[in-house]
């Protein structure tokens, strides 16, 4: 069956959503395994956008010491108030196998939607010019939270999701499965690394739908 729309790379921005060290380097505060090993498809999503002149956006979630900053966040996981996601720290950053180029753009956000109180909406509609993004690729982790909270709340603007399935990372399999079945179901299209890859190659080719 026909893809209602397919992914058009003059209209497109990429997502990196939270892909910094201490949620994925071994034996760090937030370390989701899987995140780690799906790094290689992440990078090939990334070279493959900014190949095609695909604005990279990458989020950083962050915490402060100072005072609480997401209280209902600690207050799940107790651990985050001594530990994790501090600004300036090593943890905080984005690994190096995915590290940010110069003319990529970093948000951070306190909130699991990287839409919430940050700069993403006016860099989505300024970024290829005004107006003209109608679709974000998102990849990174974790999947069933951030990701997810992300895809929606790009749904909820008019944004088309495209949700790259090998090239997110969630604690097990079960929660990948059931996150990637709602997105497909209801907020957007879930793709492999390689389906997407094929799209954005017709894209630039003058094939896109």
């Amino acid at each position: 069956m026909n893809a209602i729309w397919r992914v058009n790379p003059q209209k497109t921005a990429l997502l990196v959503i939270d892909m910094q060290n201490d949620f994925v380097l071994d034996g760090y505060p937030m370390e989701v395994p899987m995140a780690r090993r799906r790094i290689p498809r992440m990078r090939e999503v990334v070279g493959e956008c900014r190949a095609a002149g695909i604005p990279v956006i990458y989020t950083e979630h962050v915490l402060l010491d100072s005072f609480d900053v997401s209280p209902l966040e600690s207050a799940y996981n107790p651990a985050l108030l001594t530990a994790g996601m501090r600004a300036g720290s090593f943890g905080s950053e984005i690994v190096d196998d995915l590290r940010p180029g110069p003319d990529d753009v970093v948000i951070r956000k306190h909130r699991y939607d990287a839409f919430h109180n940050t700069q993403l909406e006016t860099v989505l509609a300024t970024v290829s010019g005004p107006r003209q993004v109608d679709t974000v690729i998102i990849v990174g982790t974790l999947t069933e939270v951030c990701c997810d909270s992300t895809a929606r709340g790009a749904y909820m603007r008019d944004y088309k999701v495209a949700f790259v399935g090998d090239a997110t990372g969630a604690l097990s399999d079960e929660a990948q499965f059931a996150t990637e079945r709602n997105i497909s179901t209801f907020f957007g299209r879930v793709l492999s690394t390689g389906e997407l890859t094929a799209e954005i190659r017709d894209g630039r080719e003058g094939r896109a739908e």
